[in-house]
């Protein structure tokens, strides 16, 4: 009876931990480079096989990192995004005098940027992460449908139209505003209703118009900085690790061979 019960359970039992995947690399590295090393063991001996199998691996990784530094791909690190640096609220559209930042006071020099623009789409998806997201500290509405963006601004960068933009270097600090307005609340008539005073109304089944900003709400601009993030660091890491590792165990190969050299001529002396 109890054989019975325990049979039943451990056959309802399923053990699936949430590290299966990282055991199943694991293991797949341990036989790959076990089987290797226990080749290389059997016919150098322990110490030797160990050093000519540990020196093709830094050296296959050493390769594979170059290859993944050179190319951006493999294992990445955070990519470039746009960072919210302040939200500000004025009352009229265009007015940022107040703002922390001194570059984003004045935006006369700043290239307003079209409806379209890659630079404003993506400014755009920022802003509304911060102006709308769940987790954001600064959130000012509920929803993106409660505001339509009236203006966008951009100013930095390298410039495009410059040859030696193209040159690998320092790139200058790039910023980005993205003006809100709440929009005209619409207002859904049932029948025998009014539309009341300063109202944008539609009758029941209606096709609602296109979102308007209301110009009596305030103007709150989110102003952001661009992160160039760091996708080629972790490559760039195991690259040199890699090679540094594969330098000193081919130091150690070579040393050892200088020994070997130096036994045998003593030995025909």
């Amino acid at each position: 009876m109890m054989a019975s019960l325990a049979v039943t359970v451990a056959l309802s039992v399923t053990w699936d931990p949430t590290i299966r995947g990282i055991l199943v690399v694991l293991v797949a590295v341990l036989v790959l480079m076990g089987s290797v090393y226990l080749v290389l063991g059997t016919d150098l001996g322990v110490r030797l096989g160990f050093l000519v199998a540990a020196a093709a691996f830094w050296g296959w990784m050493t390769i594979m990192g170059l290859a993944w530094w050179t190319y951006g791909i493999g294992l990445k690190g955070p990519p470039s995004a746009w960072v919210v640096e302040e939200v500000l609220t004025s009352t009229r559209p265009g007015d940022t005098s107040q703002s922390a930042l001194p570059e984003a006071r004045d935006l006369s020099k700043w290239a307003r940027l079209p409806e379209g623009d890659v630079i404003r789409g993506e400014a755009q998806a920022s802003a509304d992460a911060a102006l709308a997201g769940e987790e954001s500290s600064v959130a000012a509405y509920e929803s993106t449908a409660d505001y339509v963006t009236i203006d966008a601004f951009a100013i930095g960068g390298k410039d495009p139209k410059n040859v030696l933009s193209r040159v690998p270097g320092p790139t200058p600090p790039q910023y980005a505003i993205i003006q809100v307005q709440e929009v005209v609340e619409v207002v859904v008539l049932e029948e025998g209703q009014s539309c009341p005073p300063a109202g944008t109304c539609i009758q029941f089944g209606e096709t609602p118009p296109k979102a308007q900003p209301n110009p009596q709400a305030p103007v709150i601009s989110v102003i952001m900085v661009r992160d160039l993030g760091s996708q080629r660091l972790p490559p760039a890491l195991i690259t040199l690790a890699s090679g540094v590792l594969l330098a000193v165990t081919c130091n150690a190969l070579h040393r050892r061979e200088k020994l070997a050299e130096e036994h045998r001529s003593q030995a025909k002396v």
